[in-house]
């Protein structure tokens, strides 16, 4: 089975975290995400995530550091998650493709119906 490598930002706004939510159309609709998109053949890691947040939510991030990729096996696909963690630099958040976006704390990304690649970057997160 193929293997796709996924960047991801856990994007510091407001000092809250931004979490997306994916629409009734994409592939697990309706899960909650960190917000990204697949690497690009001759792209690093950082540029990809930096395209990524400006094409799907038309803002700029600044990276802050990598986290541990996450691994998971979905039924057609598997996927490496690469998460960074970033702070909001600039631009008016607008969704282009997900459904909804919420700015939450630590405690509250737990309540959200998580994406199963997204689930040990929040498990990491409550570490730090």
């Amino acid at each position: 089975m193929k293997t796709i490598s996924v960047a991801c930002a856990i994007i510091i706004y407001k000092e809250k975290i931004l979490a997306v939510q994916r629409s009734p159309q994409m592939s697990l609709p309706l899960k909650w995400e960190f917000p990204g998109g697949k690497i690009e053949e001759n792209e690093t890691e950082e540029d990809c995530i930096k395209r990524e947040i400006r094409e799907e939510l038309n803002i700029e991030i600044l990276l802050l550091k990598k986290l541990s990729s996450s691994f998971h096996k979905y039924p057609n696909i598997n996927v490496e998650l690469i998460p960074f963690v970033a702070q909001y630099l600039s631009g008016e958040l607008t969704l282009k493709e997900h459904q909804s976006y919420q700015l939450l704390t630590l405690a509250e990304l737990n309540n959200l119906d998580w994406a199963e690649a997204d689930l040990p970057i929040v498990k990491e997160l409550e570490q730090i």
